[in-house]
């Protein structure tokens, strides 16, 4: 599991997103492959989105990594079987749409396709509460 705070800052998004691609290589993961670059791809919408809409003044995000396993068939073996991204802030109040609730935008709209693009890449995603405030946008790529 790779846990880390960053900047509430366009920096500390970018920040992420390199290293979250850094850690995967490091996992055997490897930079440029299909799972690095979709992983790198939704880290950078989901840290951009906390960012841009879940930025308290003076409170980071954060970002976590981590690989869940699953047992293999008749054998007590576990394999990895998905990478779960989360990206939590501490804004409670301005949650993004569930993942049925997404609507394309407007063709000349310049925003708010973030979203969209983390439901093409990802298995599964989520908003759920984050203890004691916040929320926390969680995305799986099964590996």
């Amino acid at each position: 599991m790779f846990t880390q705070r960053f900047s509430a800052t366009c920096l500390g998004a970018r920040l992420a997103r390199h290293l979250a691609v850094h850690r995967l290589d490091l996992w055997g993961f490897p930079y440029g492959g299909a799972l690095s670059d979709a992983a790198a791809s939704v880290v950078a919408e989901l840290t951009a989105n906390a960012v841009t809409h879940g930025r308290v003044p003076g409170r980071d995000f954060e970002l976590r990594l981590a690989t869940l396993s699953y047992a293999h068939g008749d054998t007590d073996a576990a394999h990895p079987a998905t990478l779960r991204i989360e990206v939590a802030d501490t804004r409670t109040e301005k949650r993004p749409p569930s993942p049925g609730a997404l609507v394309l935008p407007p063709p000349d709209c310049e925003t708010g396709r973030g979203l969209l693009l983390v439901a093409a890449l990802a298995a599964r995603w989520e908003v759920v509460d984050r203890v004691p405030v916040g929320k926390v946008v969680r995305a799986e790529l099964d590996l």
